[in-house]
């Protein structure tokens, strides 16, 4: 319900309703994008010019589906492109993606993490790209797999079935059974 308010108000040039849209959505859409691009320069750049083409657009169009599903879509969109035109060829380490942290962990913990989180980031870049992108947006986009279907223009069993390829290859790769 806030999302249609904040397009409401965005549609009719309020301010607040952008910087509200942007805090809301800015670091998942950051976080996606870089999952995708491999580089979070590109990632921070890619959810930017989503922006800017969101406050362009105000007032032109309804955005007929729900907000998050919307901007992640463009994101999605921007970083194929990127892809197309051989641009994000340079990978980047999870250190470089802000992931939010608990409190309460302590430093061994946090290196076990990281660590973790570093080997299954080197998993994900091996997957073929919709392989990658699947599992991107339903993990961390927490999109349905409906809405993924719409996004890649493809059934929801494709969708499903690279969802699971993607997650059968992942686990062997981080079984070791796969060579790197």
């Amino acid at each position: 319900m806030e999302d249609k308010l904040l397009i409401w108000k965005l549609n009719r040039g309020n301010k607040e309703a952008l910087c509200r849209i942007y805090e809301k959505y800015r670091d998942d859409l950051v976080r996606i994008a870089a999952g995708l691009s491999n580089n979070v320069s590109i990632a921070e750049d890619v959810v930017q010019e989503v922006f800017l083409t969101l406050v362009h657009s105000a007032g032109k169009h309804e955005i007929k589906r729900n907000l998050k599903g919307y901007l992640t879509s463009c994101v999605v969109n921007k970083i194929r492109n990127l892809n197309r035109t051989k641009v994000t060829q340079d990978s980047v380490s999870l250190d470089e993606v802000e992931q939010a942290k608990s409190k309460f962990k302590s430093p061994d913990e946090l290196i076990e993490c990281d660590e973790t989180s570093q080997q299954l980031y080197d998993a994900l870049y091996q997957l073929p790209y919709e392989q990658k992108e699947t599992v991107i947006l339903h993990v961390q986009g927490k999109l349905k797999f409906r809405e993924i279907a719409v996004m890649q223009d493809v059934s929801v069993k494709t969708v499903l079935s690279r969802y699971n390829y993607g997650l059968n290859k992942l686990r062997s790769l981080l079984n070791g059974e796969v060579e790197k």
